[in-house]
């Protein structure tokens, strides 16, 4: 019997430490990851006055009113259709950016790229460029000096956690009134607990995880294929005119590549676009602000490194010049995802405009189905749910038509009219009474039609119900 152990197939994990590169790809992220971090910390703290009655914080999801308000967009939850068509939106906004640019959300806007750009600044700026926190990272020995640097850093990654889990809980309640409540350690035990979580969790997936999260944890990199084709915009190497490789004096019969490896140097997810394209890139261009960087200090042409569609391969290998951007980025797979963007948000925008202001719903009373009063007429009872969407107190009335002998009642009230309190729902329990020998107290089913109508604007809505009447 052999006594040789098994070989472990599991590699542990190489920390990926990217050299510092600048260009106008290194610039776009910047300014990205400037107004996206912008927009996250800030909004929360933007106002807008809605009445009196109303919260005056401009983008806010009211659990406890069941509401989410947007600026001058408010969103009740029957119509969380808006939510589900904003979602549907995004979805094929992904599809037509990927099918056109390939993984340029993953490269520049998702938040795991962002928060990771942002903690290896603090990892730069704390403990130098890479070559310095290679030597840290391989130095066995904990002195005072590496000790200093990863506290210091740590410390900066937690704030930033810290700073994301606040600003999240933010959306759910007003900023200034929870910032005190948290500050004085009042606010609700939920608030800390999700400030917890979401500061642990960003301090790992953007200090320790980085690019394991999008090579295992996120599906897009496995999905994408689809949304690709040969004539989609990515990064890629152009072999053809760097191949063979290498450095030297004599370079007639070497590429314009020296190997220089400042495209994997700079890499942060450690790959090296020369092998071809790879699940693991997110298209960022990083590596073609380094190359660029090179071809410009060897006098040689920029562009050995640059995005590229493989259906122009052939061309370029036969040193004629590429299609024009336009043809690649306006075809009919990008077209398509554009109508069907255009279409939901059109829908959208239209379902918002002509929603009514007031909305009602009806529930029969099924237990009884009916009651026989003393004087012989059957009575129906029925459960309505009217609901003012205006900032103030409105009077509706309620009315029914369909049948001429069906006459109706409000429990509580003498008349046809109640008052429905600002942005809430009011329950009403209405009675529908036919008179004893008529068609709907003797028939099975009567159909009938429930109206309210704002006695402030006019505005009317209605809803289509049954009067269930005594069968001899």
């Amino acid at each position: 019997m052999s006594d040789t152990q098994p070989t472990s197939l599991y590699a542990g994990r190489e920390p990926i430490f990217p050299r510092r590169v600048s260009g106008k790809f290194r610039n776009l992220k910047w300014i990205i990851m400037i107004v996206t971090l912008g927009i996250y910390y800030v909004t929360p703290w933007i106002r807008w006055d809605r009445g009196p009655q109303l919260p005056d914080q401009a983008v806010l999801i009211d659990l406890a009113g069941r509401r989410f308000f947007f600026f001058w967009i408010e969103i009740w939850p029957h119509e969380f259709y808006f939510v589900a068509g904003l979602l549907i939106m995004a979805g094929l906004g992904l599809f037509l950016f990927t099918s056109a640019l390939g993984r340029v959300w993953c490269g520049y806007a998702c938040p795991q790229t962002v928060w990771t750009d942002l903690f290896i600044l603090v990892e730069r700026w704390v403990e130098g460029d890479r070559n310095n926190r290679l030597r840290l990272h391989r130095q066995k020995k904990l002195d005072f000096h590496k000790a200093r640097l990863r506290i210091t850093k740590w410390v900066l990654w937690f704030l930033i956690g810290l700073a994301t889990g606040g600003a999240w809980v933010f959306y759910f309640a007003d900023a200034p009134t929870l910032l005190r409540d948290l500050v004085t350690l009042n606010a609700h035990p939920v608030a800390y607990t999700t400030m917890l979580i979401l500061t642990l969790t960003t301090f790992f997936f953007g200090g320790f995880a980085r690019e394991q999260i999008c090579i295992y944890a996120c599906p897009w990199p496995r999905i994408q294929a689809a949304m690709m084709d040969e004539d989609t915009l990515t990064v890629a190497y152009r072999d053809w005119r760097g191949e063979p490789r290498g450095k030297g004096k004599t370079r007639d019969t070497l590429g314009d590549c020296i190997d220089c490896n400042a495209c994997v140097n700079v890499c942060p997810m450690g790959i090296d676009i020369r092998d071809g394209q790879q699940m693991e890139c997110i298209t960022c261009a990083l590596c073609i602000d380094a190359c660029d960087d090179v071809m410009a200090k060897v006098g040689k042409p920029r562009g050995l490194i640059d995005y590229l569609a493989l259906s122009d391969e052939p061309r370029e290998r036969e040193g004629n010049a590429p299609r024009p951007i336009w043809q690649h980025i306006f075809r009919v797979r990008t077209m398509m995802y554009t109508a069907l963007w255009s279409l939901v948000g059109i829908g959208l925008v239209f379902a918002l405009f002509v929603r009514p202001e007031i909305e009602m719903t009806v529930a029969p009373v099924r237990n009884p189905t009916f009651v026989v009063l003393s004087d012989g007429s059957v009575r129906n009872t029925y459960d309505i749910r009217l609901l003012n969407k205006h900032g103030e107190d409105r009077p509706f009335r309620i009315t029914l038509n369909g049948n001429e002998y069906l006459r109706i009642q409000l429990e509580g009230t003498p008349y046809e009219t109640v008052t429905v309190p600002a942005n809430e729902t009011y329950l009403q329990k209405v009675f529908v009474v036919a008179p004893k020998g008529s068609d709907p107290a003797e028939s099975e089913r009567t159909e009938f039609r429930f109206w309210v109508e704002d006695l402030t604007n006019g505005d009317r809505a209605h809803n289509d119900t049954i009067f269930n009447g005594r069968v001899n």
